[in-house]
């Protein structure tokens, strides 16, 4: 299921459930006045502050983490397009008969790169790409090594084998970038949270003789609205924050190499 359709019902929900909550909060404070309206509201002062402090520790959490995870995914898809590319430059130093297979490879290699993520969300269909990039590195890799024998300047060993290695190593740390999302023991506490703080504002709402709405709404509605953005920034790929800008670098490279 596409995540983006996921964080917009998750928002909704969470909007609807802040709601509900406030109301919940809003009957039980007056109902708790009328029992004993000098003691009601005795007393909450501390854990109203706490329980809003929280919120607001939990949401930057999410947020800067979000944020910081976006900006790594995108240094990824840069360093691996430099990494690549250099790679693919330094096919020069291979004998002439090597280099057309070569490119090929590096071609090849580079489409079932950006196969991987044409395929999300589906991640079977994503993993099924990633095994064949996988394949495609030993096939790179072994004939470089064959090259490198029979190449007596050795630029071969000195020059492209690094950089291959580099190609490599780039594709396991942008693999890990992709399953690395906010833990979700901490969203589940995130909303939690948020649904108490409802609960509580309602409460100290009870002090008035009817609901106040436009409170109510507006206070469910930046909450639930910062937690879309936070799922958005987890999956840049599908919602209004993407990594286009940083995707094009891999584009125009595939167009260069052709």
């Amino acid at each position: 299921m596409n995540p983006a359709y996921i964080a917009f019902v998750v928002a909704t929900g969470l909007f609807v459930g802040i709601i509900f909550c406030l109301d919940l909060g809003y009957r039980i404070g007056r109902r708790s006045s009328a029992k004993d309206p000098e003691s009601t509201h005795e007393g909450i002062g501390v854990i109203e502050a706490a329980v809003f402090a929280l919120l607001g520790l939990l949401l930057g959490f999410s947020f800067a983490g979000g944020t910081a995870r976006l900006e790594t995914k995108r240094q990824l898809i840069v360093q691996e397009a430099n990494a690549i590319g250099t790679a693919y430059l330094r096919l020069d130093e291979l004998p002439v008969n090597d280099q057309p297979e070569m490119r090929r490879l590096f071609r090849d290699y580079l489409d079932a790169r950006l196969r991987v993520y044409d395929k999300l969300p589906d991640l079977r269909a994503a993993e099924e790409e990633l095994e064949r990039v996988r394949e495609l590195q030993k096939e790179i890799w072994s004939h470089a090594i064959a090259a490198s024998r029979n190449d007596p300047t050795q630029n071969t060993a000195r020059l492209l084998l690094p950089a291959i290695n580099e190609v490599i190593d780039i594709t396991t740390s942008r693999t890990i970038a992709m399953h690395t999302q906010l833990p979700r023991l901490i969203f589940v506490l995130l909303t939690s949270v948020a649904l108490i703080s409802g609960l509580i504002a309602g409460y100290a709402m009870a002090k008035r003789k009817s609901r106040s709405w436009l409170h109510m709404v507006l206070y469910a509605a930046v909450i639930s609205v910062t937690v879309y953005a936070v799922l958005d920034l987890e999956y840049p790929r599908f919602g209004l924050i993407r990594l286009d800008t940083a995707d094009n670098a891999l584009l125009q490279l595939r167009d260069s190499i052709r």
